[in-house]
């Protein structure tokens, strides 16, 4: 797949399936990832890659941050968090490691740049053929789960990115009028 195909067709799979990427996807991935813009070589990131029981590790995160926010959770609301890291058989968690006061760099492109390896390893996933799908919700934002994943003050979690092989159809995707985003200043 060319580059131009790659970034003007990919599209978030919601349906993914075993098995999860190989050790020679993986490696693809986090290549690409590593090549996000990055004002003054910081790094600002870092990977968490669940899979296995890592998933599950992951769900009783979720379920403790559900039970934390409403300590009378229904069983059911706390048994639908703990399965939603099963939806896919890989995810890998994308971290904002923060460098605080630095003057050229802040806090912001630190973060862009997170995402921006986030876009990359979506954009590489997309490239050898696997499914993903990039998530955050209110987990992402969570004390229960900052604290189980062992981040530090400064730390955010960018992206939860699920991965795995298609399981169903790309959903099309509409098109956009260029014009409707682009402002011109000649």
């Amino acid at each position: 797949m060319d580059a131009m195909t790659l970034l003007h067709e990919r599209s978030s799979m919601g349906k993914l399936m075993g098995p999860p990427p190989s050790p020679e996807q993986l490696e693809a991935i986090y290549r690409a990832a590593l090549r996000a813009p990055d004002h003054g070589e910081l790094r600002p990131w870092r990977f968490i890659e669940f899979s296995g029981e890592g998933l599950e590790r992951l769900g009783e995160l979720f379920a403790e941050a559900e039970y934390r926010e409403d300590p009378h959770a229904e069983d059911s609301v706390l048994d639908a968090a703990r399965k939603k890291p099963l939806r896919a058989p890989m995810i890998i968690a994308v971290i904002a490691k923060v460098t605080p006061d630095v003057a050229k760099v802040p806090r912001i492109e630190q973060v862009i740049s997170a995402g921006c390896a986030a876009h990359g390893i979506v954009l590489a996933a997309h490239a050898q053929g696997l499914g993903a799908m990039w998530r955050s919700g209110k987990y992402a934002f969570d004390p229960a789960v900052r604290k189980g994943l062992g981040l530090g003050e400064e730390d955010e979690i960018v992206a939860f990115v699920y991965l795995g092989q298609l399981g169903g159809r790309h959903k099309p995707i509409a098109e956009h009028r260029i014009s409707d985003f682009v402002e011109h200043w000649s």
